[in-house]
C-alpha cells in the first residue's frame, strides 16, 4: 500500500522484506533481546542491503514500510546535510547526520558570527529549521553554533535549493564570508591599573587582579603587568601613560568608576587623552563601564561588579575587542536589549 503514489512525490509502501533491497526504511526499527539489548537496529532512511534481510527476519519483519523518494523531494538527512553545507564557513565543521539534523560546530575558540537575516529567511520557508546561537557568542572547539533540521521525513527539494541560494548570495555579498562562521580571537597583552587608596595602601586585598586575569586567560590572552594607584587623578593619568608606553594591546583601569565625588577614574581616563566612546552601558551588571580608545589602544574603566559577577558588560565587549572589532557607540546602545542579567 502507499500513502502517496502520484506524480513525483515520495511513496511510502509495504513490501515483502525480500523485495526491499535498495529501498529506504520509513522509520526506525527496534531490536529487543530480553535481558541483553533493546535499541535501534536500523534507523529510518537506512538503505536496505541483502545482508540486512536475516536481521530483519530475526526481529519478525517479513513485511516492512519503505520509501521511494520522489524526484521533487529530499530525505530529511539529505536535506539537513545540503543546508548545512550551504551555510557553514570559516572556523566550523559539520557533524554527522542524526535523525534529520546536522550540527555546525566550532573548530576553534572564537566569536560566533551568525547572519540573523538569513536565519529568519530560512525559517520562514517551512518544513525546515535552522537554530543558532546569537551572533558574538564566545564558543569553544566542538561547541555547536547552529543546527539544520528537516521537520517531516521528506521535504520539497525546492526549499533546500532556496537555502543554498541564500547561502551563495551571502558569500557573494560578503566577500566570500558564509552565513555561519567563527572568528578567531587575538592573543593580547593587557596592562592593568587598579585604583583606590584602600588597595594602594594595602588596607584591603586586591580582588580585581585575579578576576580580570581569569577572564583574559579564559580567552587566550593575559595581563602582562598590573600597577596600583591611589584615588588621585594626576597619578592615575601618569600610570595610564606608563602602560601606554609599554606597548600593551589594551589598558584596563579598575576601581573608582561610580559617580561618588571621590571616584576619580573616569575623569583621569579622559584627562589621559582617551577618546571616550561611552561612559555607561545599558546593561546590568556593568552599567558603569567606560569604553574608550587612547591613540587606537582600547582602554576600559571597569566597575566593581567585574570582581564578583560572572557575566557583565566587560564580558560582552572583551571578546569583541579580541576578535578585532572597533567598538562604536551603536555597539554600546544595542547592549540594552537582553542586557538585564542581574540587579
Amino acid at each position: 500500500m502507499s500513502t502517496e503514489s502520484e506524480g513525483r512525490r515520495t511513496i511510502l509502501k509495504e513490501v515483502p522484506v525480500h523485495e526491499a533491497v535498495g529501498m529506504r526504511l520509513a522509520h526506525d526499527l527496534t531490536q529487543i533481546v530480553p535481558g541483553v539489548f533493546k535499541g535501534r537496529l536500523f534507523k529510518k532512511g537506512h538503505v536496505i542491503l541483502e545482508s540486512d534481510i536475516p536481521k530483519l527476519l530475526d526481529i519478525g519483519k517479513e513485511h516492512i514500510y519503505v520509501m521511494e523518494i520522489g524526484s521533487d523531494e529530499l530525505h530529511e538527512d539529505d536535506a539537513a546535510v545540503r543546508m548545512a553545507e550551504a551555510l557553514y564557513g570559516d572556523g566550523t565543521e559539520l557533524s554527522e547526520t542524526h535523525e534529520g539534523k546536522v550540527s555546525i560546530k566550532a573548530t576553534r575558540l572564537g566569536l560566533a558570527v551568525v547572519n540573523r537575516t538569513i536565519v529568519e529567511q530560512i525559517n520562514e520557508l517551512g518544513d525546515i529549521a535552522l537554530a543558532t546561537v546569537k551572533t558574538h557568542t564566545v564558543v569553544k572547539p566542538g561547541q555547536p553554533i547552529a543546527a539544520t533540521r528537516a521537520i517531516p521525513l521528506t521535504v520539497p527539494k525546492s526549499k533546500v535549493e532556496r537555502v543554498e541560494q541564500l547561502g551563495e548570495a551571502c558569500r557573494e555579498a560578503n566577500a566570500g564570508a558564509s552565513a555561519l562562521s567563527v572568528r578567531p580571537l587575538r592573543k593580547v597583552r593587557a596592562g592593568l591599573l587598579t585604583t583606590g587608596g584602600e588597595v594602594f595602601s594595602g588596607r584591603i586585598a586586591d580582588k580585581f587582579g585575579p578576576a580580570v586575569r581569569s577572564k583574559l586567560e579564559a580567552l587566550g590572552s593575559e595581563v602582562a603587568e598590573q600597577r596600583f594607584a591611589p584615588d588621585d587623578r594626576q597619578t592615575i593619568v601618569k600610570e595610564i601613560h606608563y602602560l601606554q608606553q609599554q606597548g600593551y594591546d589594551m589598558i584596563l583601569v579598575t576601581g573608582g568608576m561610580s559617580v561618588d565625588p571621590d571616584d576619580r577614574t573616569p575623569g583621569a581616563i579622559k584627562a589621559s587623552g582617551a577618546e571616550i566612546i561611552s561612559y555607561g552601558t545599558p546593561m546590568l551588571p556593568g552599567s558603569m563601564l567606560l569604553m574608550g580608545y587612547l591613540e587606537g589602544i582600547p582602554i576600559l574603566g571597569l566597575p566593581g561588579c567585574v570582581m564578583h559577577d560572572p557575566y557583565t558588560s566587560f564580558d560582552v565587549l572583551l571578546p569583541r575587542i579580541l576578535a578585532g572589532d572597533k567598538i562604536v557607540r551603536e555597539d554600546i546602545t544595542s547592549m540594552g536589549y537582553g542586557g538585564l542579567y542581574g540587579c
